[in-house]
């Protein structure tokens, strides 16, 4: 798989086996030679941007700001089979459903880590900007206490979401297998129909 960066615009990524709300005028970074067109498919959750109908490339934005992931938008291939949609629509469905999950995990982070540090600085007779309005922080050991705490409360959360990535990326590797074997099956029944047309009868 290969990367190419675009300054100011969406990466582009070659195919390869392998965020919930609209673009403002700041976030609005893709690009493309040819005009986007609407596909008459579900878009995702992620983005509302739709790369060319012609386009031969799955496409990849700027890291989202609250789940820190770059939204992936999967381009439909021409003649696309039911078995390839299927594909294409579980990995685009993974990848919201792992927004989703991150957007929540990172939002409750920093909201019960502002505060833990707002109830340490208050139990020390402390606001929380000095007197040159500079915020306050915590030494490393003070948040370490934080940061054990929060692992702890969401351990059982994590495990869950490690095992149902783990289901969705085996899912998506037998259906990449299925996909690539219909493909190797087609182009030599296809070699073979051509040459039986084009052999003239004895």
């Amino acid at each position: 798989m290969s990367l190419k960066a675009a300054a100011g615009c969406v990466t582009r990524r070659i195919r390869a086996p392998v965020l919930g709300h609209g673009l403002s005028a700041a976030e609005n970074r893709w690009c493309s030679s040819k005009q986007a067109t609407t596909h008459q498919d579900k878009p995702p959750k992620t983005s509302n941007f739709r790369p060319a109908a012609s386009s031969t490339h799955d496409w990849i934005g700027p890291p989202n700001p609250l789940s820190n992931l770059r939204p992936i938008i999967y381009h439909i291939p021409e003649n696309e089979t039911e078995l390839e949609k299927r594909l294409r629509h579980l990995r685009q469905d993974t990848e919201d459903w792992n927004h989703d999950f991150w957007t929540k995990q990172n939002v409750t982070f920093s909201k019960e880590k502002d505060a833990f540090i707002f109830s340490q600085l208050k139990a020390k007779g402390l606001s929380v900007r000095d007197e040159q309005g500079r915020r306050r922080s915590l030494d490393s050991e003070e948040m370490a206490v934080f940061y054990k705490t929060f692992l702890d409360e969401n351990r059982v959360r994590h495990a869950d979401y490690n095992k149902e990535w783990y289901r969705r990326n085996f899912t998506i590797t037998l259906l990449m297998a299925r996909v690539t074997l219909h493909k190797m099956w087609r182009t030599v029944t296809d070699k073979y129909s051509s040459k039986k047309t084009s052999t003239p009868p004895t």
